[in-house]
């Protein structure tokens, strides 16, 4: 049996760790200044914790990949080739580079590191997989542009490298991300192809007529403009059985900026959808697909995999994801109190920590996962830490609550609605 590799994204530690702790076997991420994605928030991965999330990531049992795929200016080279010795000692599993110029400073000075060609190069066709491979790339990751049947090709023609390929998450309005929207409306402050874009895409617009300056012209009726350049995110969770038969060796999730819950419910079903493929080839995905509803997207669509991507594969109505279900509440890792500890640690009917992220009423039903499980469960009880009811827990509020059903671990539970909005 192969090895499939579900690539999660990593935005900071903590959603390192949950990642993978929720299925993923492999993990990217990037550090500011030379990724581009940069997180704004959390445990944020710098060069001064590079080699600590590295290490996170190898003792949880995965492999960690660097992000380095800016297109390069000489001051990022300079800051680069001044910082190398610290890329080197993180000792990651592998290099994500699309410059030619990054590529060299890091053949030259980590050459034991393999590299993997960023989906930036948008590598499209055989002849250039060929020419990755025989510069010394060890894996290729394809364009999202590419029809599956152009994967299979590639793979027939370049046996000896491995490719990656993107399943899930947000879409760009430009091949793979190069685009100089966001350039040319922040006036150069916010480089999209340095981990800053303003997203300009997701914007919504009207018309102006050159002789009407104050007179907006709605490009359609809703009353809302028109978000025109805005994809669809990206659902191949149903194609799987199909992109493995092609070739690929990992599976990719876009999201260093999505939330906690998002990467550790998107990792949670793609993990359990490969794991029963690889089982059963014909197994029925629609599970999953619906599982999927429930994080935040704006609508999905196959993309290009099938080789008919057109108009329906862009969101004209909503430019942000909205999840069909209410991320609610994630347990906390703290100690209780000792006025609200019960007989078993962590056994039924306990009162647990939990952070709430958006308000709960005690008599709730909702559903809660965990890496292992997934259930529907009541709220029976909220508590402060002095131990005083609770009708309601309120956003962002540190709590106590007790539920009909308890997680056997309770350490990386997460809580939302239950069903699909």
């Amino acid at each position: 049996m192969r090895d499939l590799e579900l690539l999660m994204p990593a935005g900071n530690l903590e959603k390192l760790e949950y990642a993978i702790r929720y299925g993923a076997n492999a993990v990217y991420l990037g550090v500011v200044d030379f990724s581009l994605r940069a997180m704004r928030k959390g445990s944020l991965i710098t060069m001064d914790n590079l080699k600590e999330a590295v290490d996170l990531a190898h003792k949880l049992g995965a492999k960690a990949y660097v992000t380095i795929n800016i297109f390069a200016f000489n001051n990022d080279i300079k800051q680069l080739e001044a910082c190398i010795d610290r890329f080197k000692d993180a000792k990651p599993d592998a290099f994500i580079i699309s410059d030619y110029g990054i590529f060299n400073l890091v053949r030259k000075y980590i050459p034991e590191i393999p590299v993997h060609i960023s989906t930036q190069t948008n590598t499209l066709n055989y002849e250039s997989v060929k020419f990755w491979r025989d510069l010394g790339a060890e894996r290729v990751i394809l364009a999202r542009e590419l029809p599956i049947k152009d994967i299979a090709e590639i793979r027939k023609n370049v046996p000896d490298v491995e490719l990656e390929s993107f399943v899930h998450g947000a879409q760009c309005v430009s091949f793979s991300g190069r685009c100089l929207l966001s350039d040319y409306f922040s006036k150069g402050e916010r480089k999209a192809n340095h981990g800053n874009c303003s997203q300009p895409c997701r914007w919504s617009y009207k018309l102006v007529e050159e002789t009407r300056p104050n007179e907006f012209l709605e490009i359609n009726q809703d009353g809302r403009g028109s978000h025109i350049l805005s994809p669809k995110d990206l659902c191949l969770v149903k194609q799987l059985p199909e992109l493995i038969d092609a070739g690929i060796d990992s599976f990719k999730v876009e999201g260093r900026t999505k939330s906690l819950y998002y990467v550790s419910a998107v990792a949670k079903a793609y993990r359990q959808a490969i794991d029963e493929v690889l089982k059963n080839p014909s197994a029925d995905l629609e599970k999953y697909f619906l599982e999927l509803q429930k994080v935040g997207n704006r609508g999905y669509t196959t993309g290009f995999a099938l080789g008919d991507n057109n108009g329906e594969s862009y969101s004209y109505e909503i430019s942000k994801g909205l999840a069909g279900a209410d991320f609610l509440c994630e347990f906390q890792a703290i100690d209780l109190p000792p006025a609200l500890t019960v007989t078993l640690p962590h056994g039924e009917g306990n009162y647990f920590p939990v952070k709430i992220k958006n308000k709960m009423l005690v008599g709730d039903e909702v559903e809660i996962i965990t890496p292992d499980e997934q259930f529907i469960a009541k709220v029976e009880g909220i508590k402060t830490e002095d131990g005083e009811d609770l009708e309601l827990g309120n956003t962002n509020a540190d709590v106590y609550m007790k539920f009909s059903q308890s997680p056997k671990n309770p350490e990386y539970a997460l809580v939302r609605t239950v069903g699909i909005k």
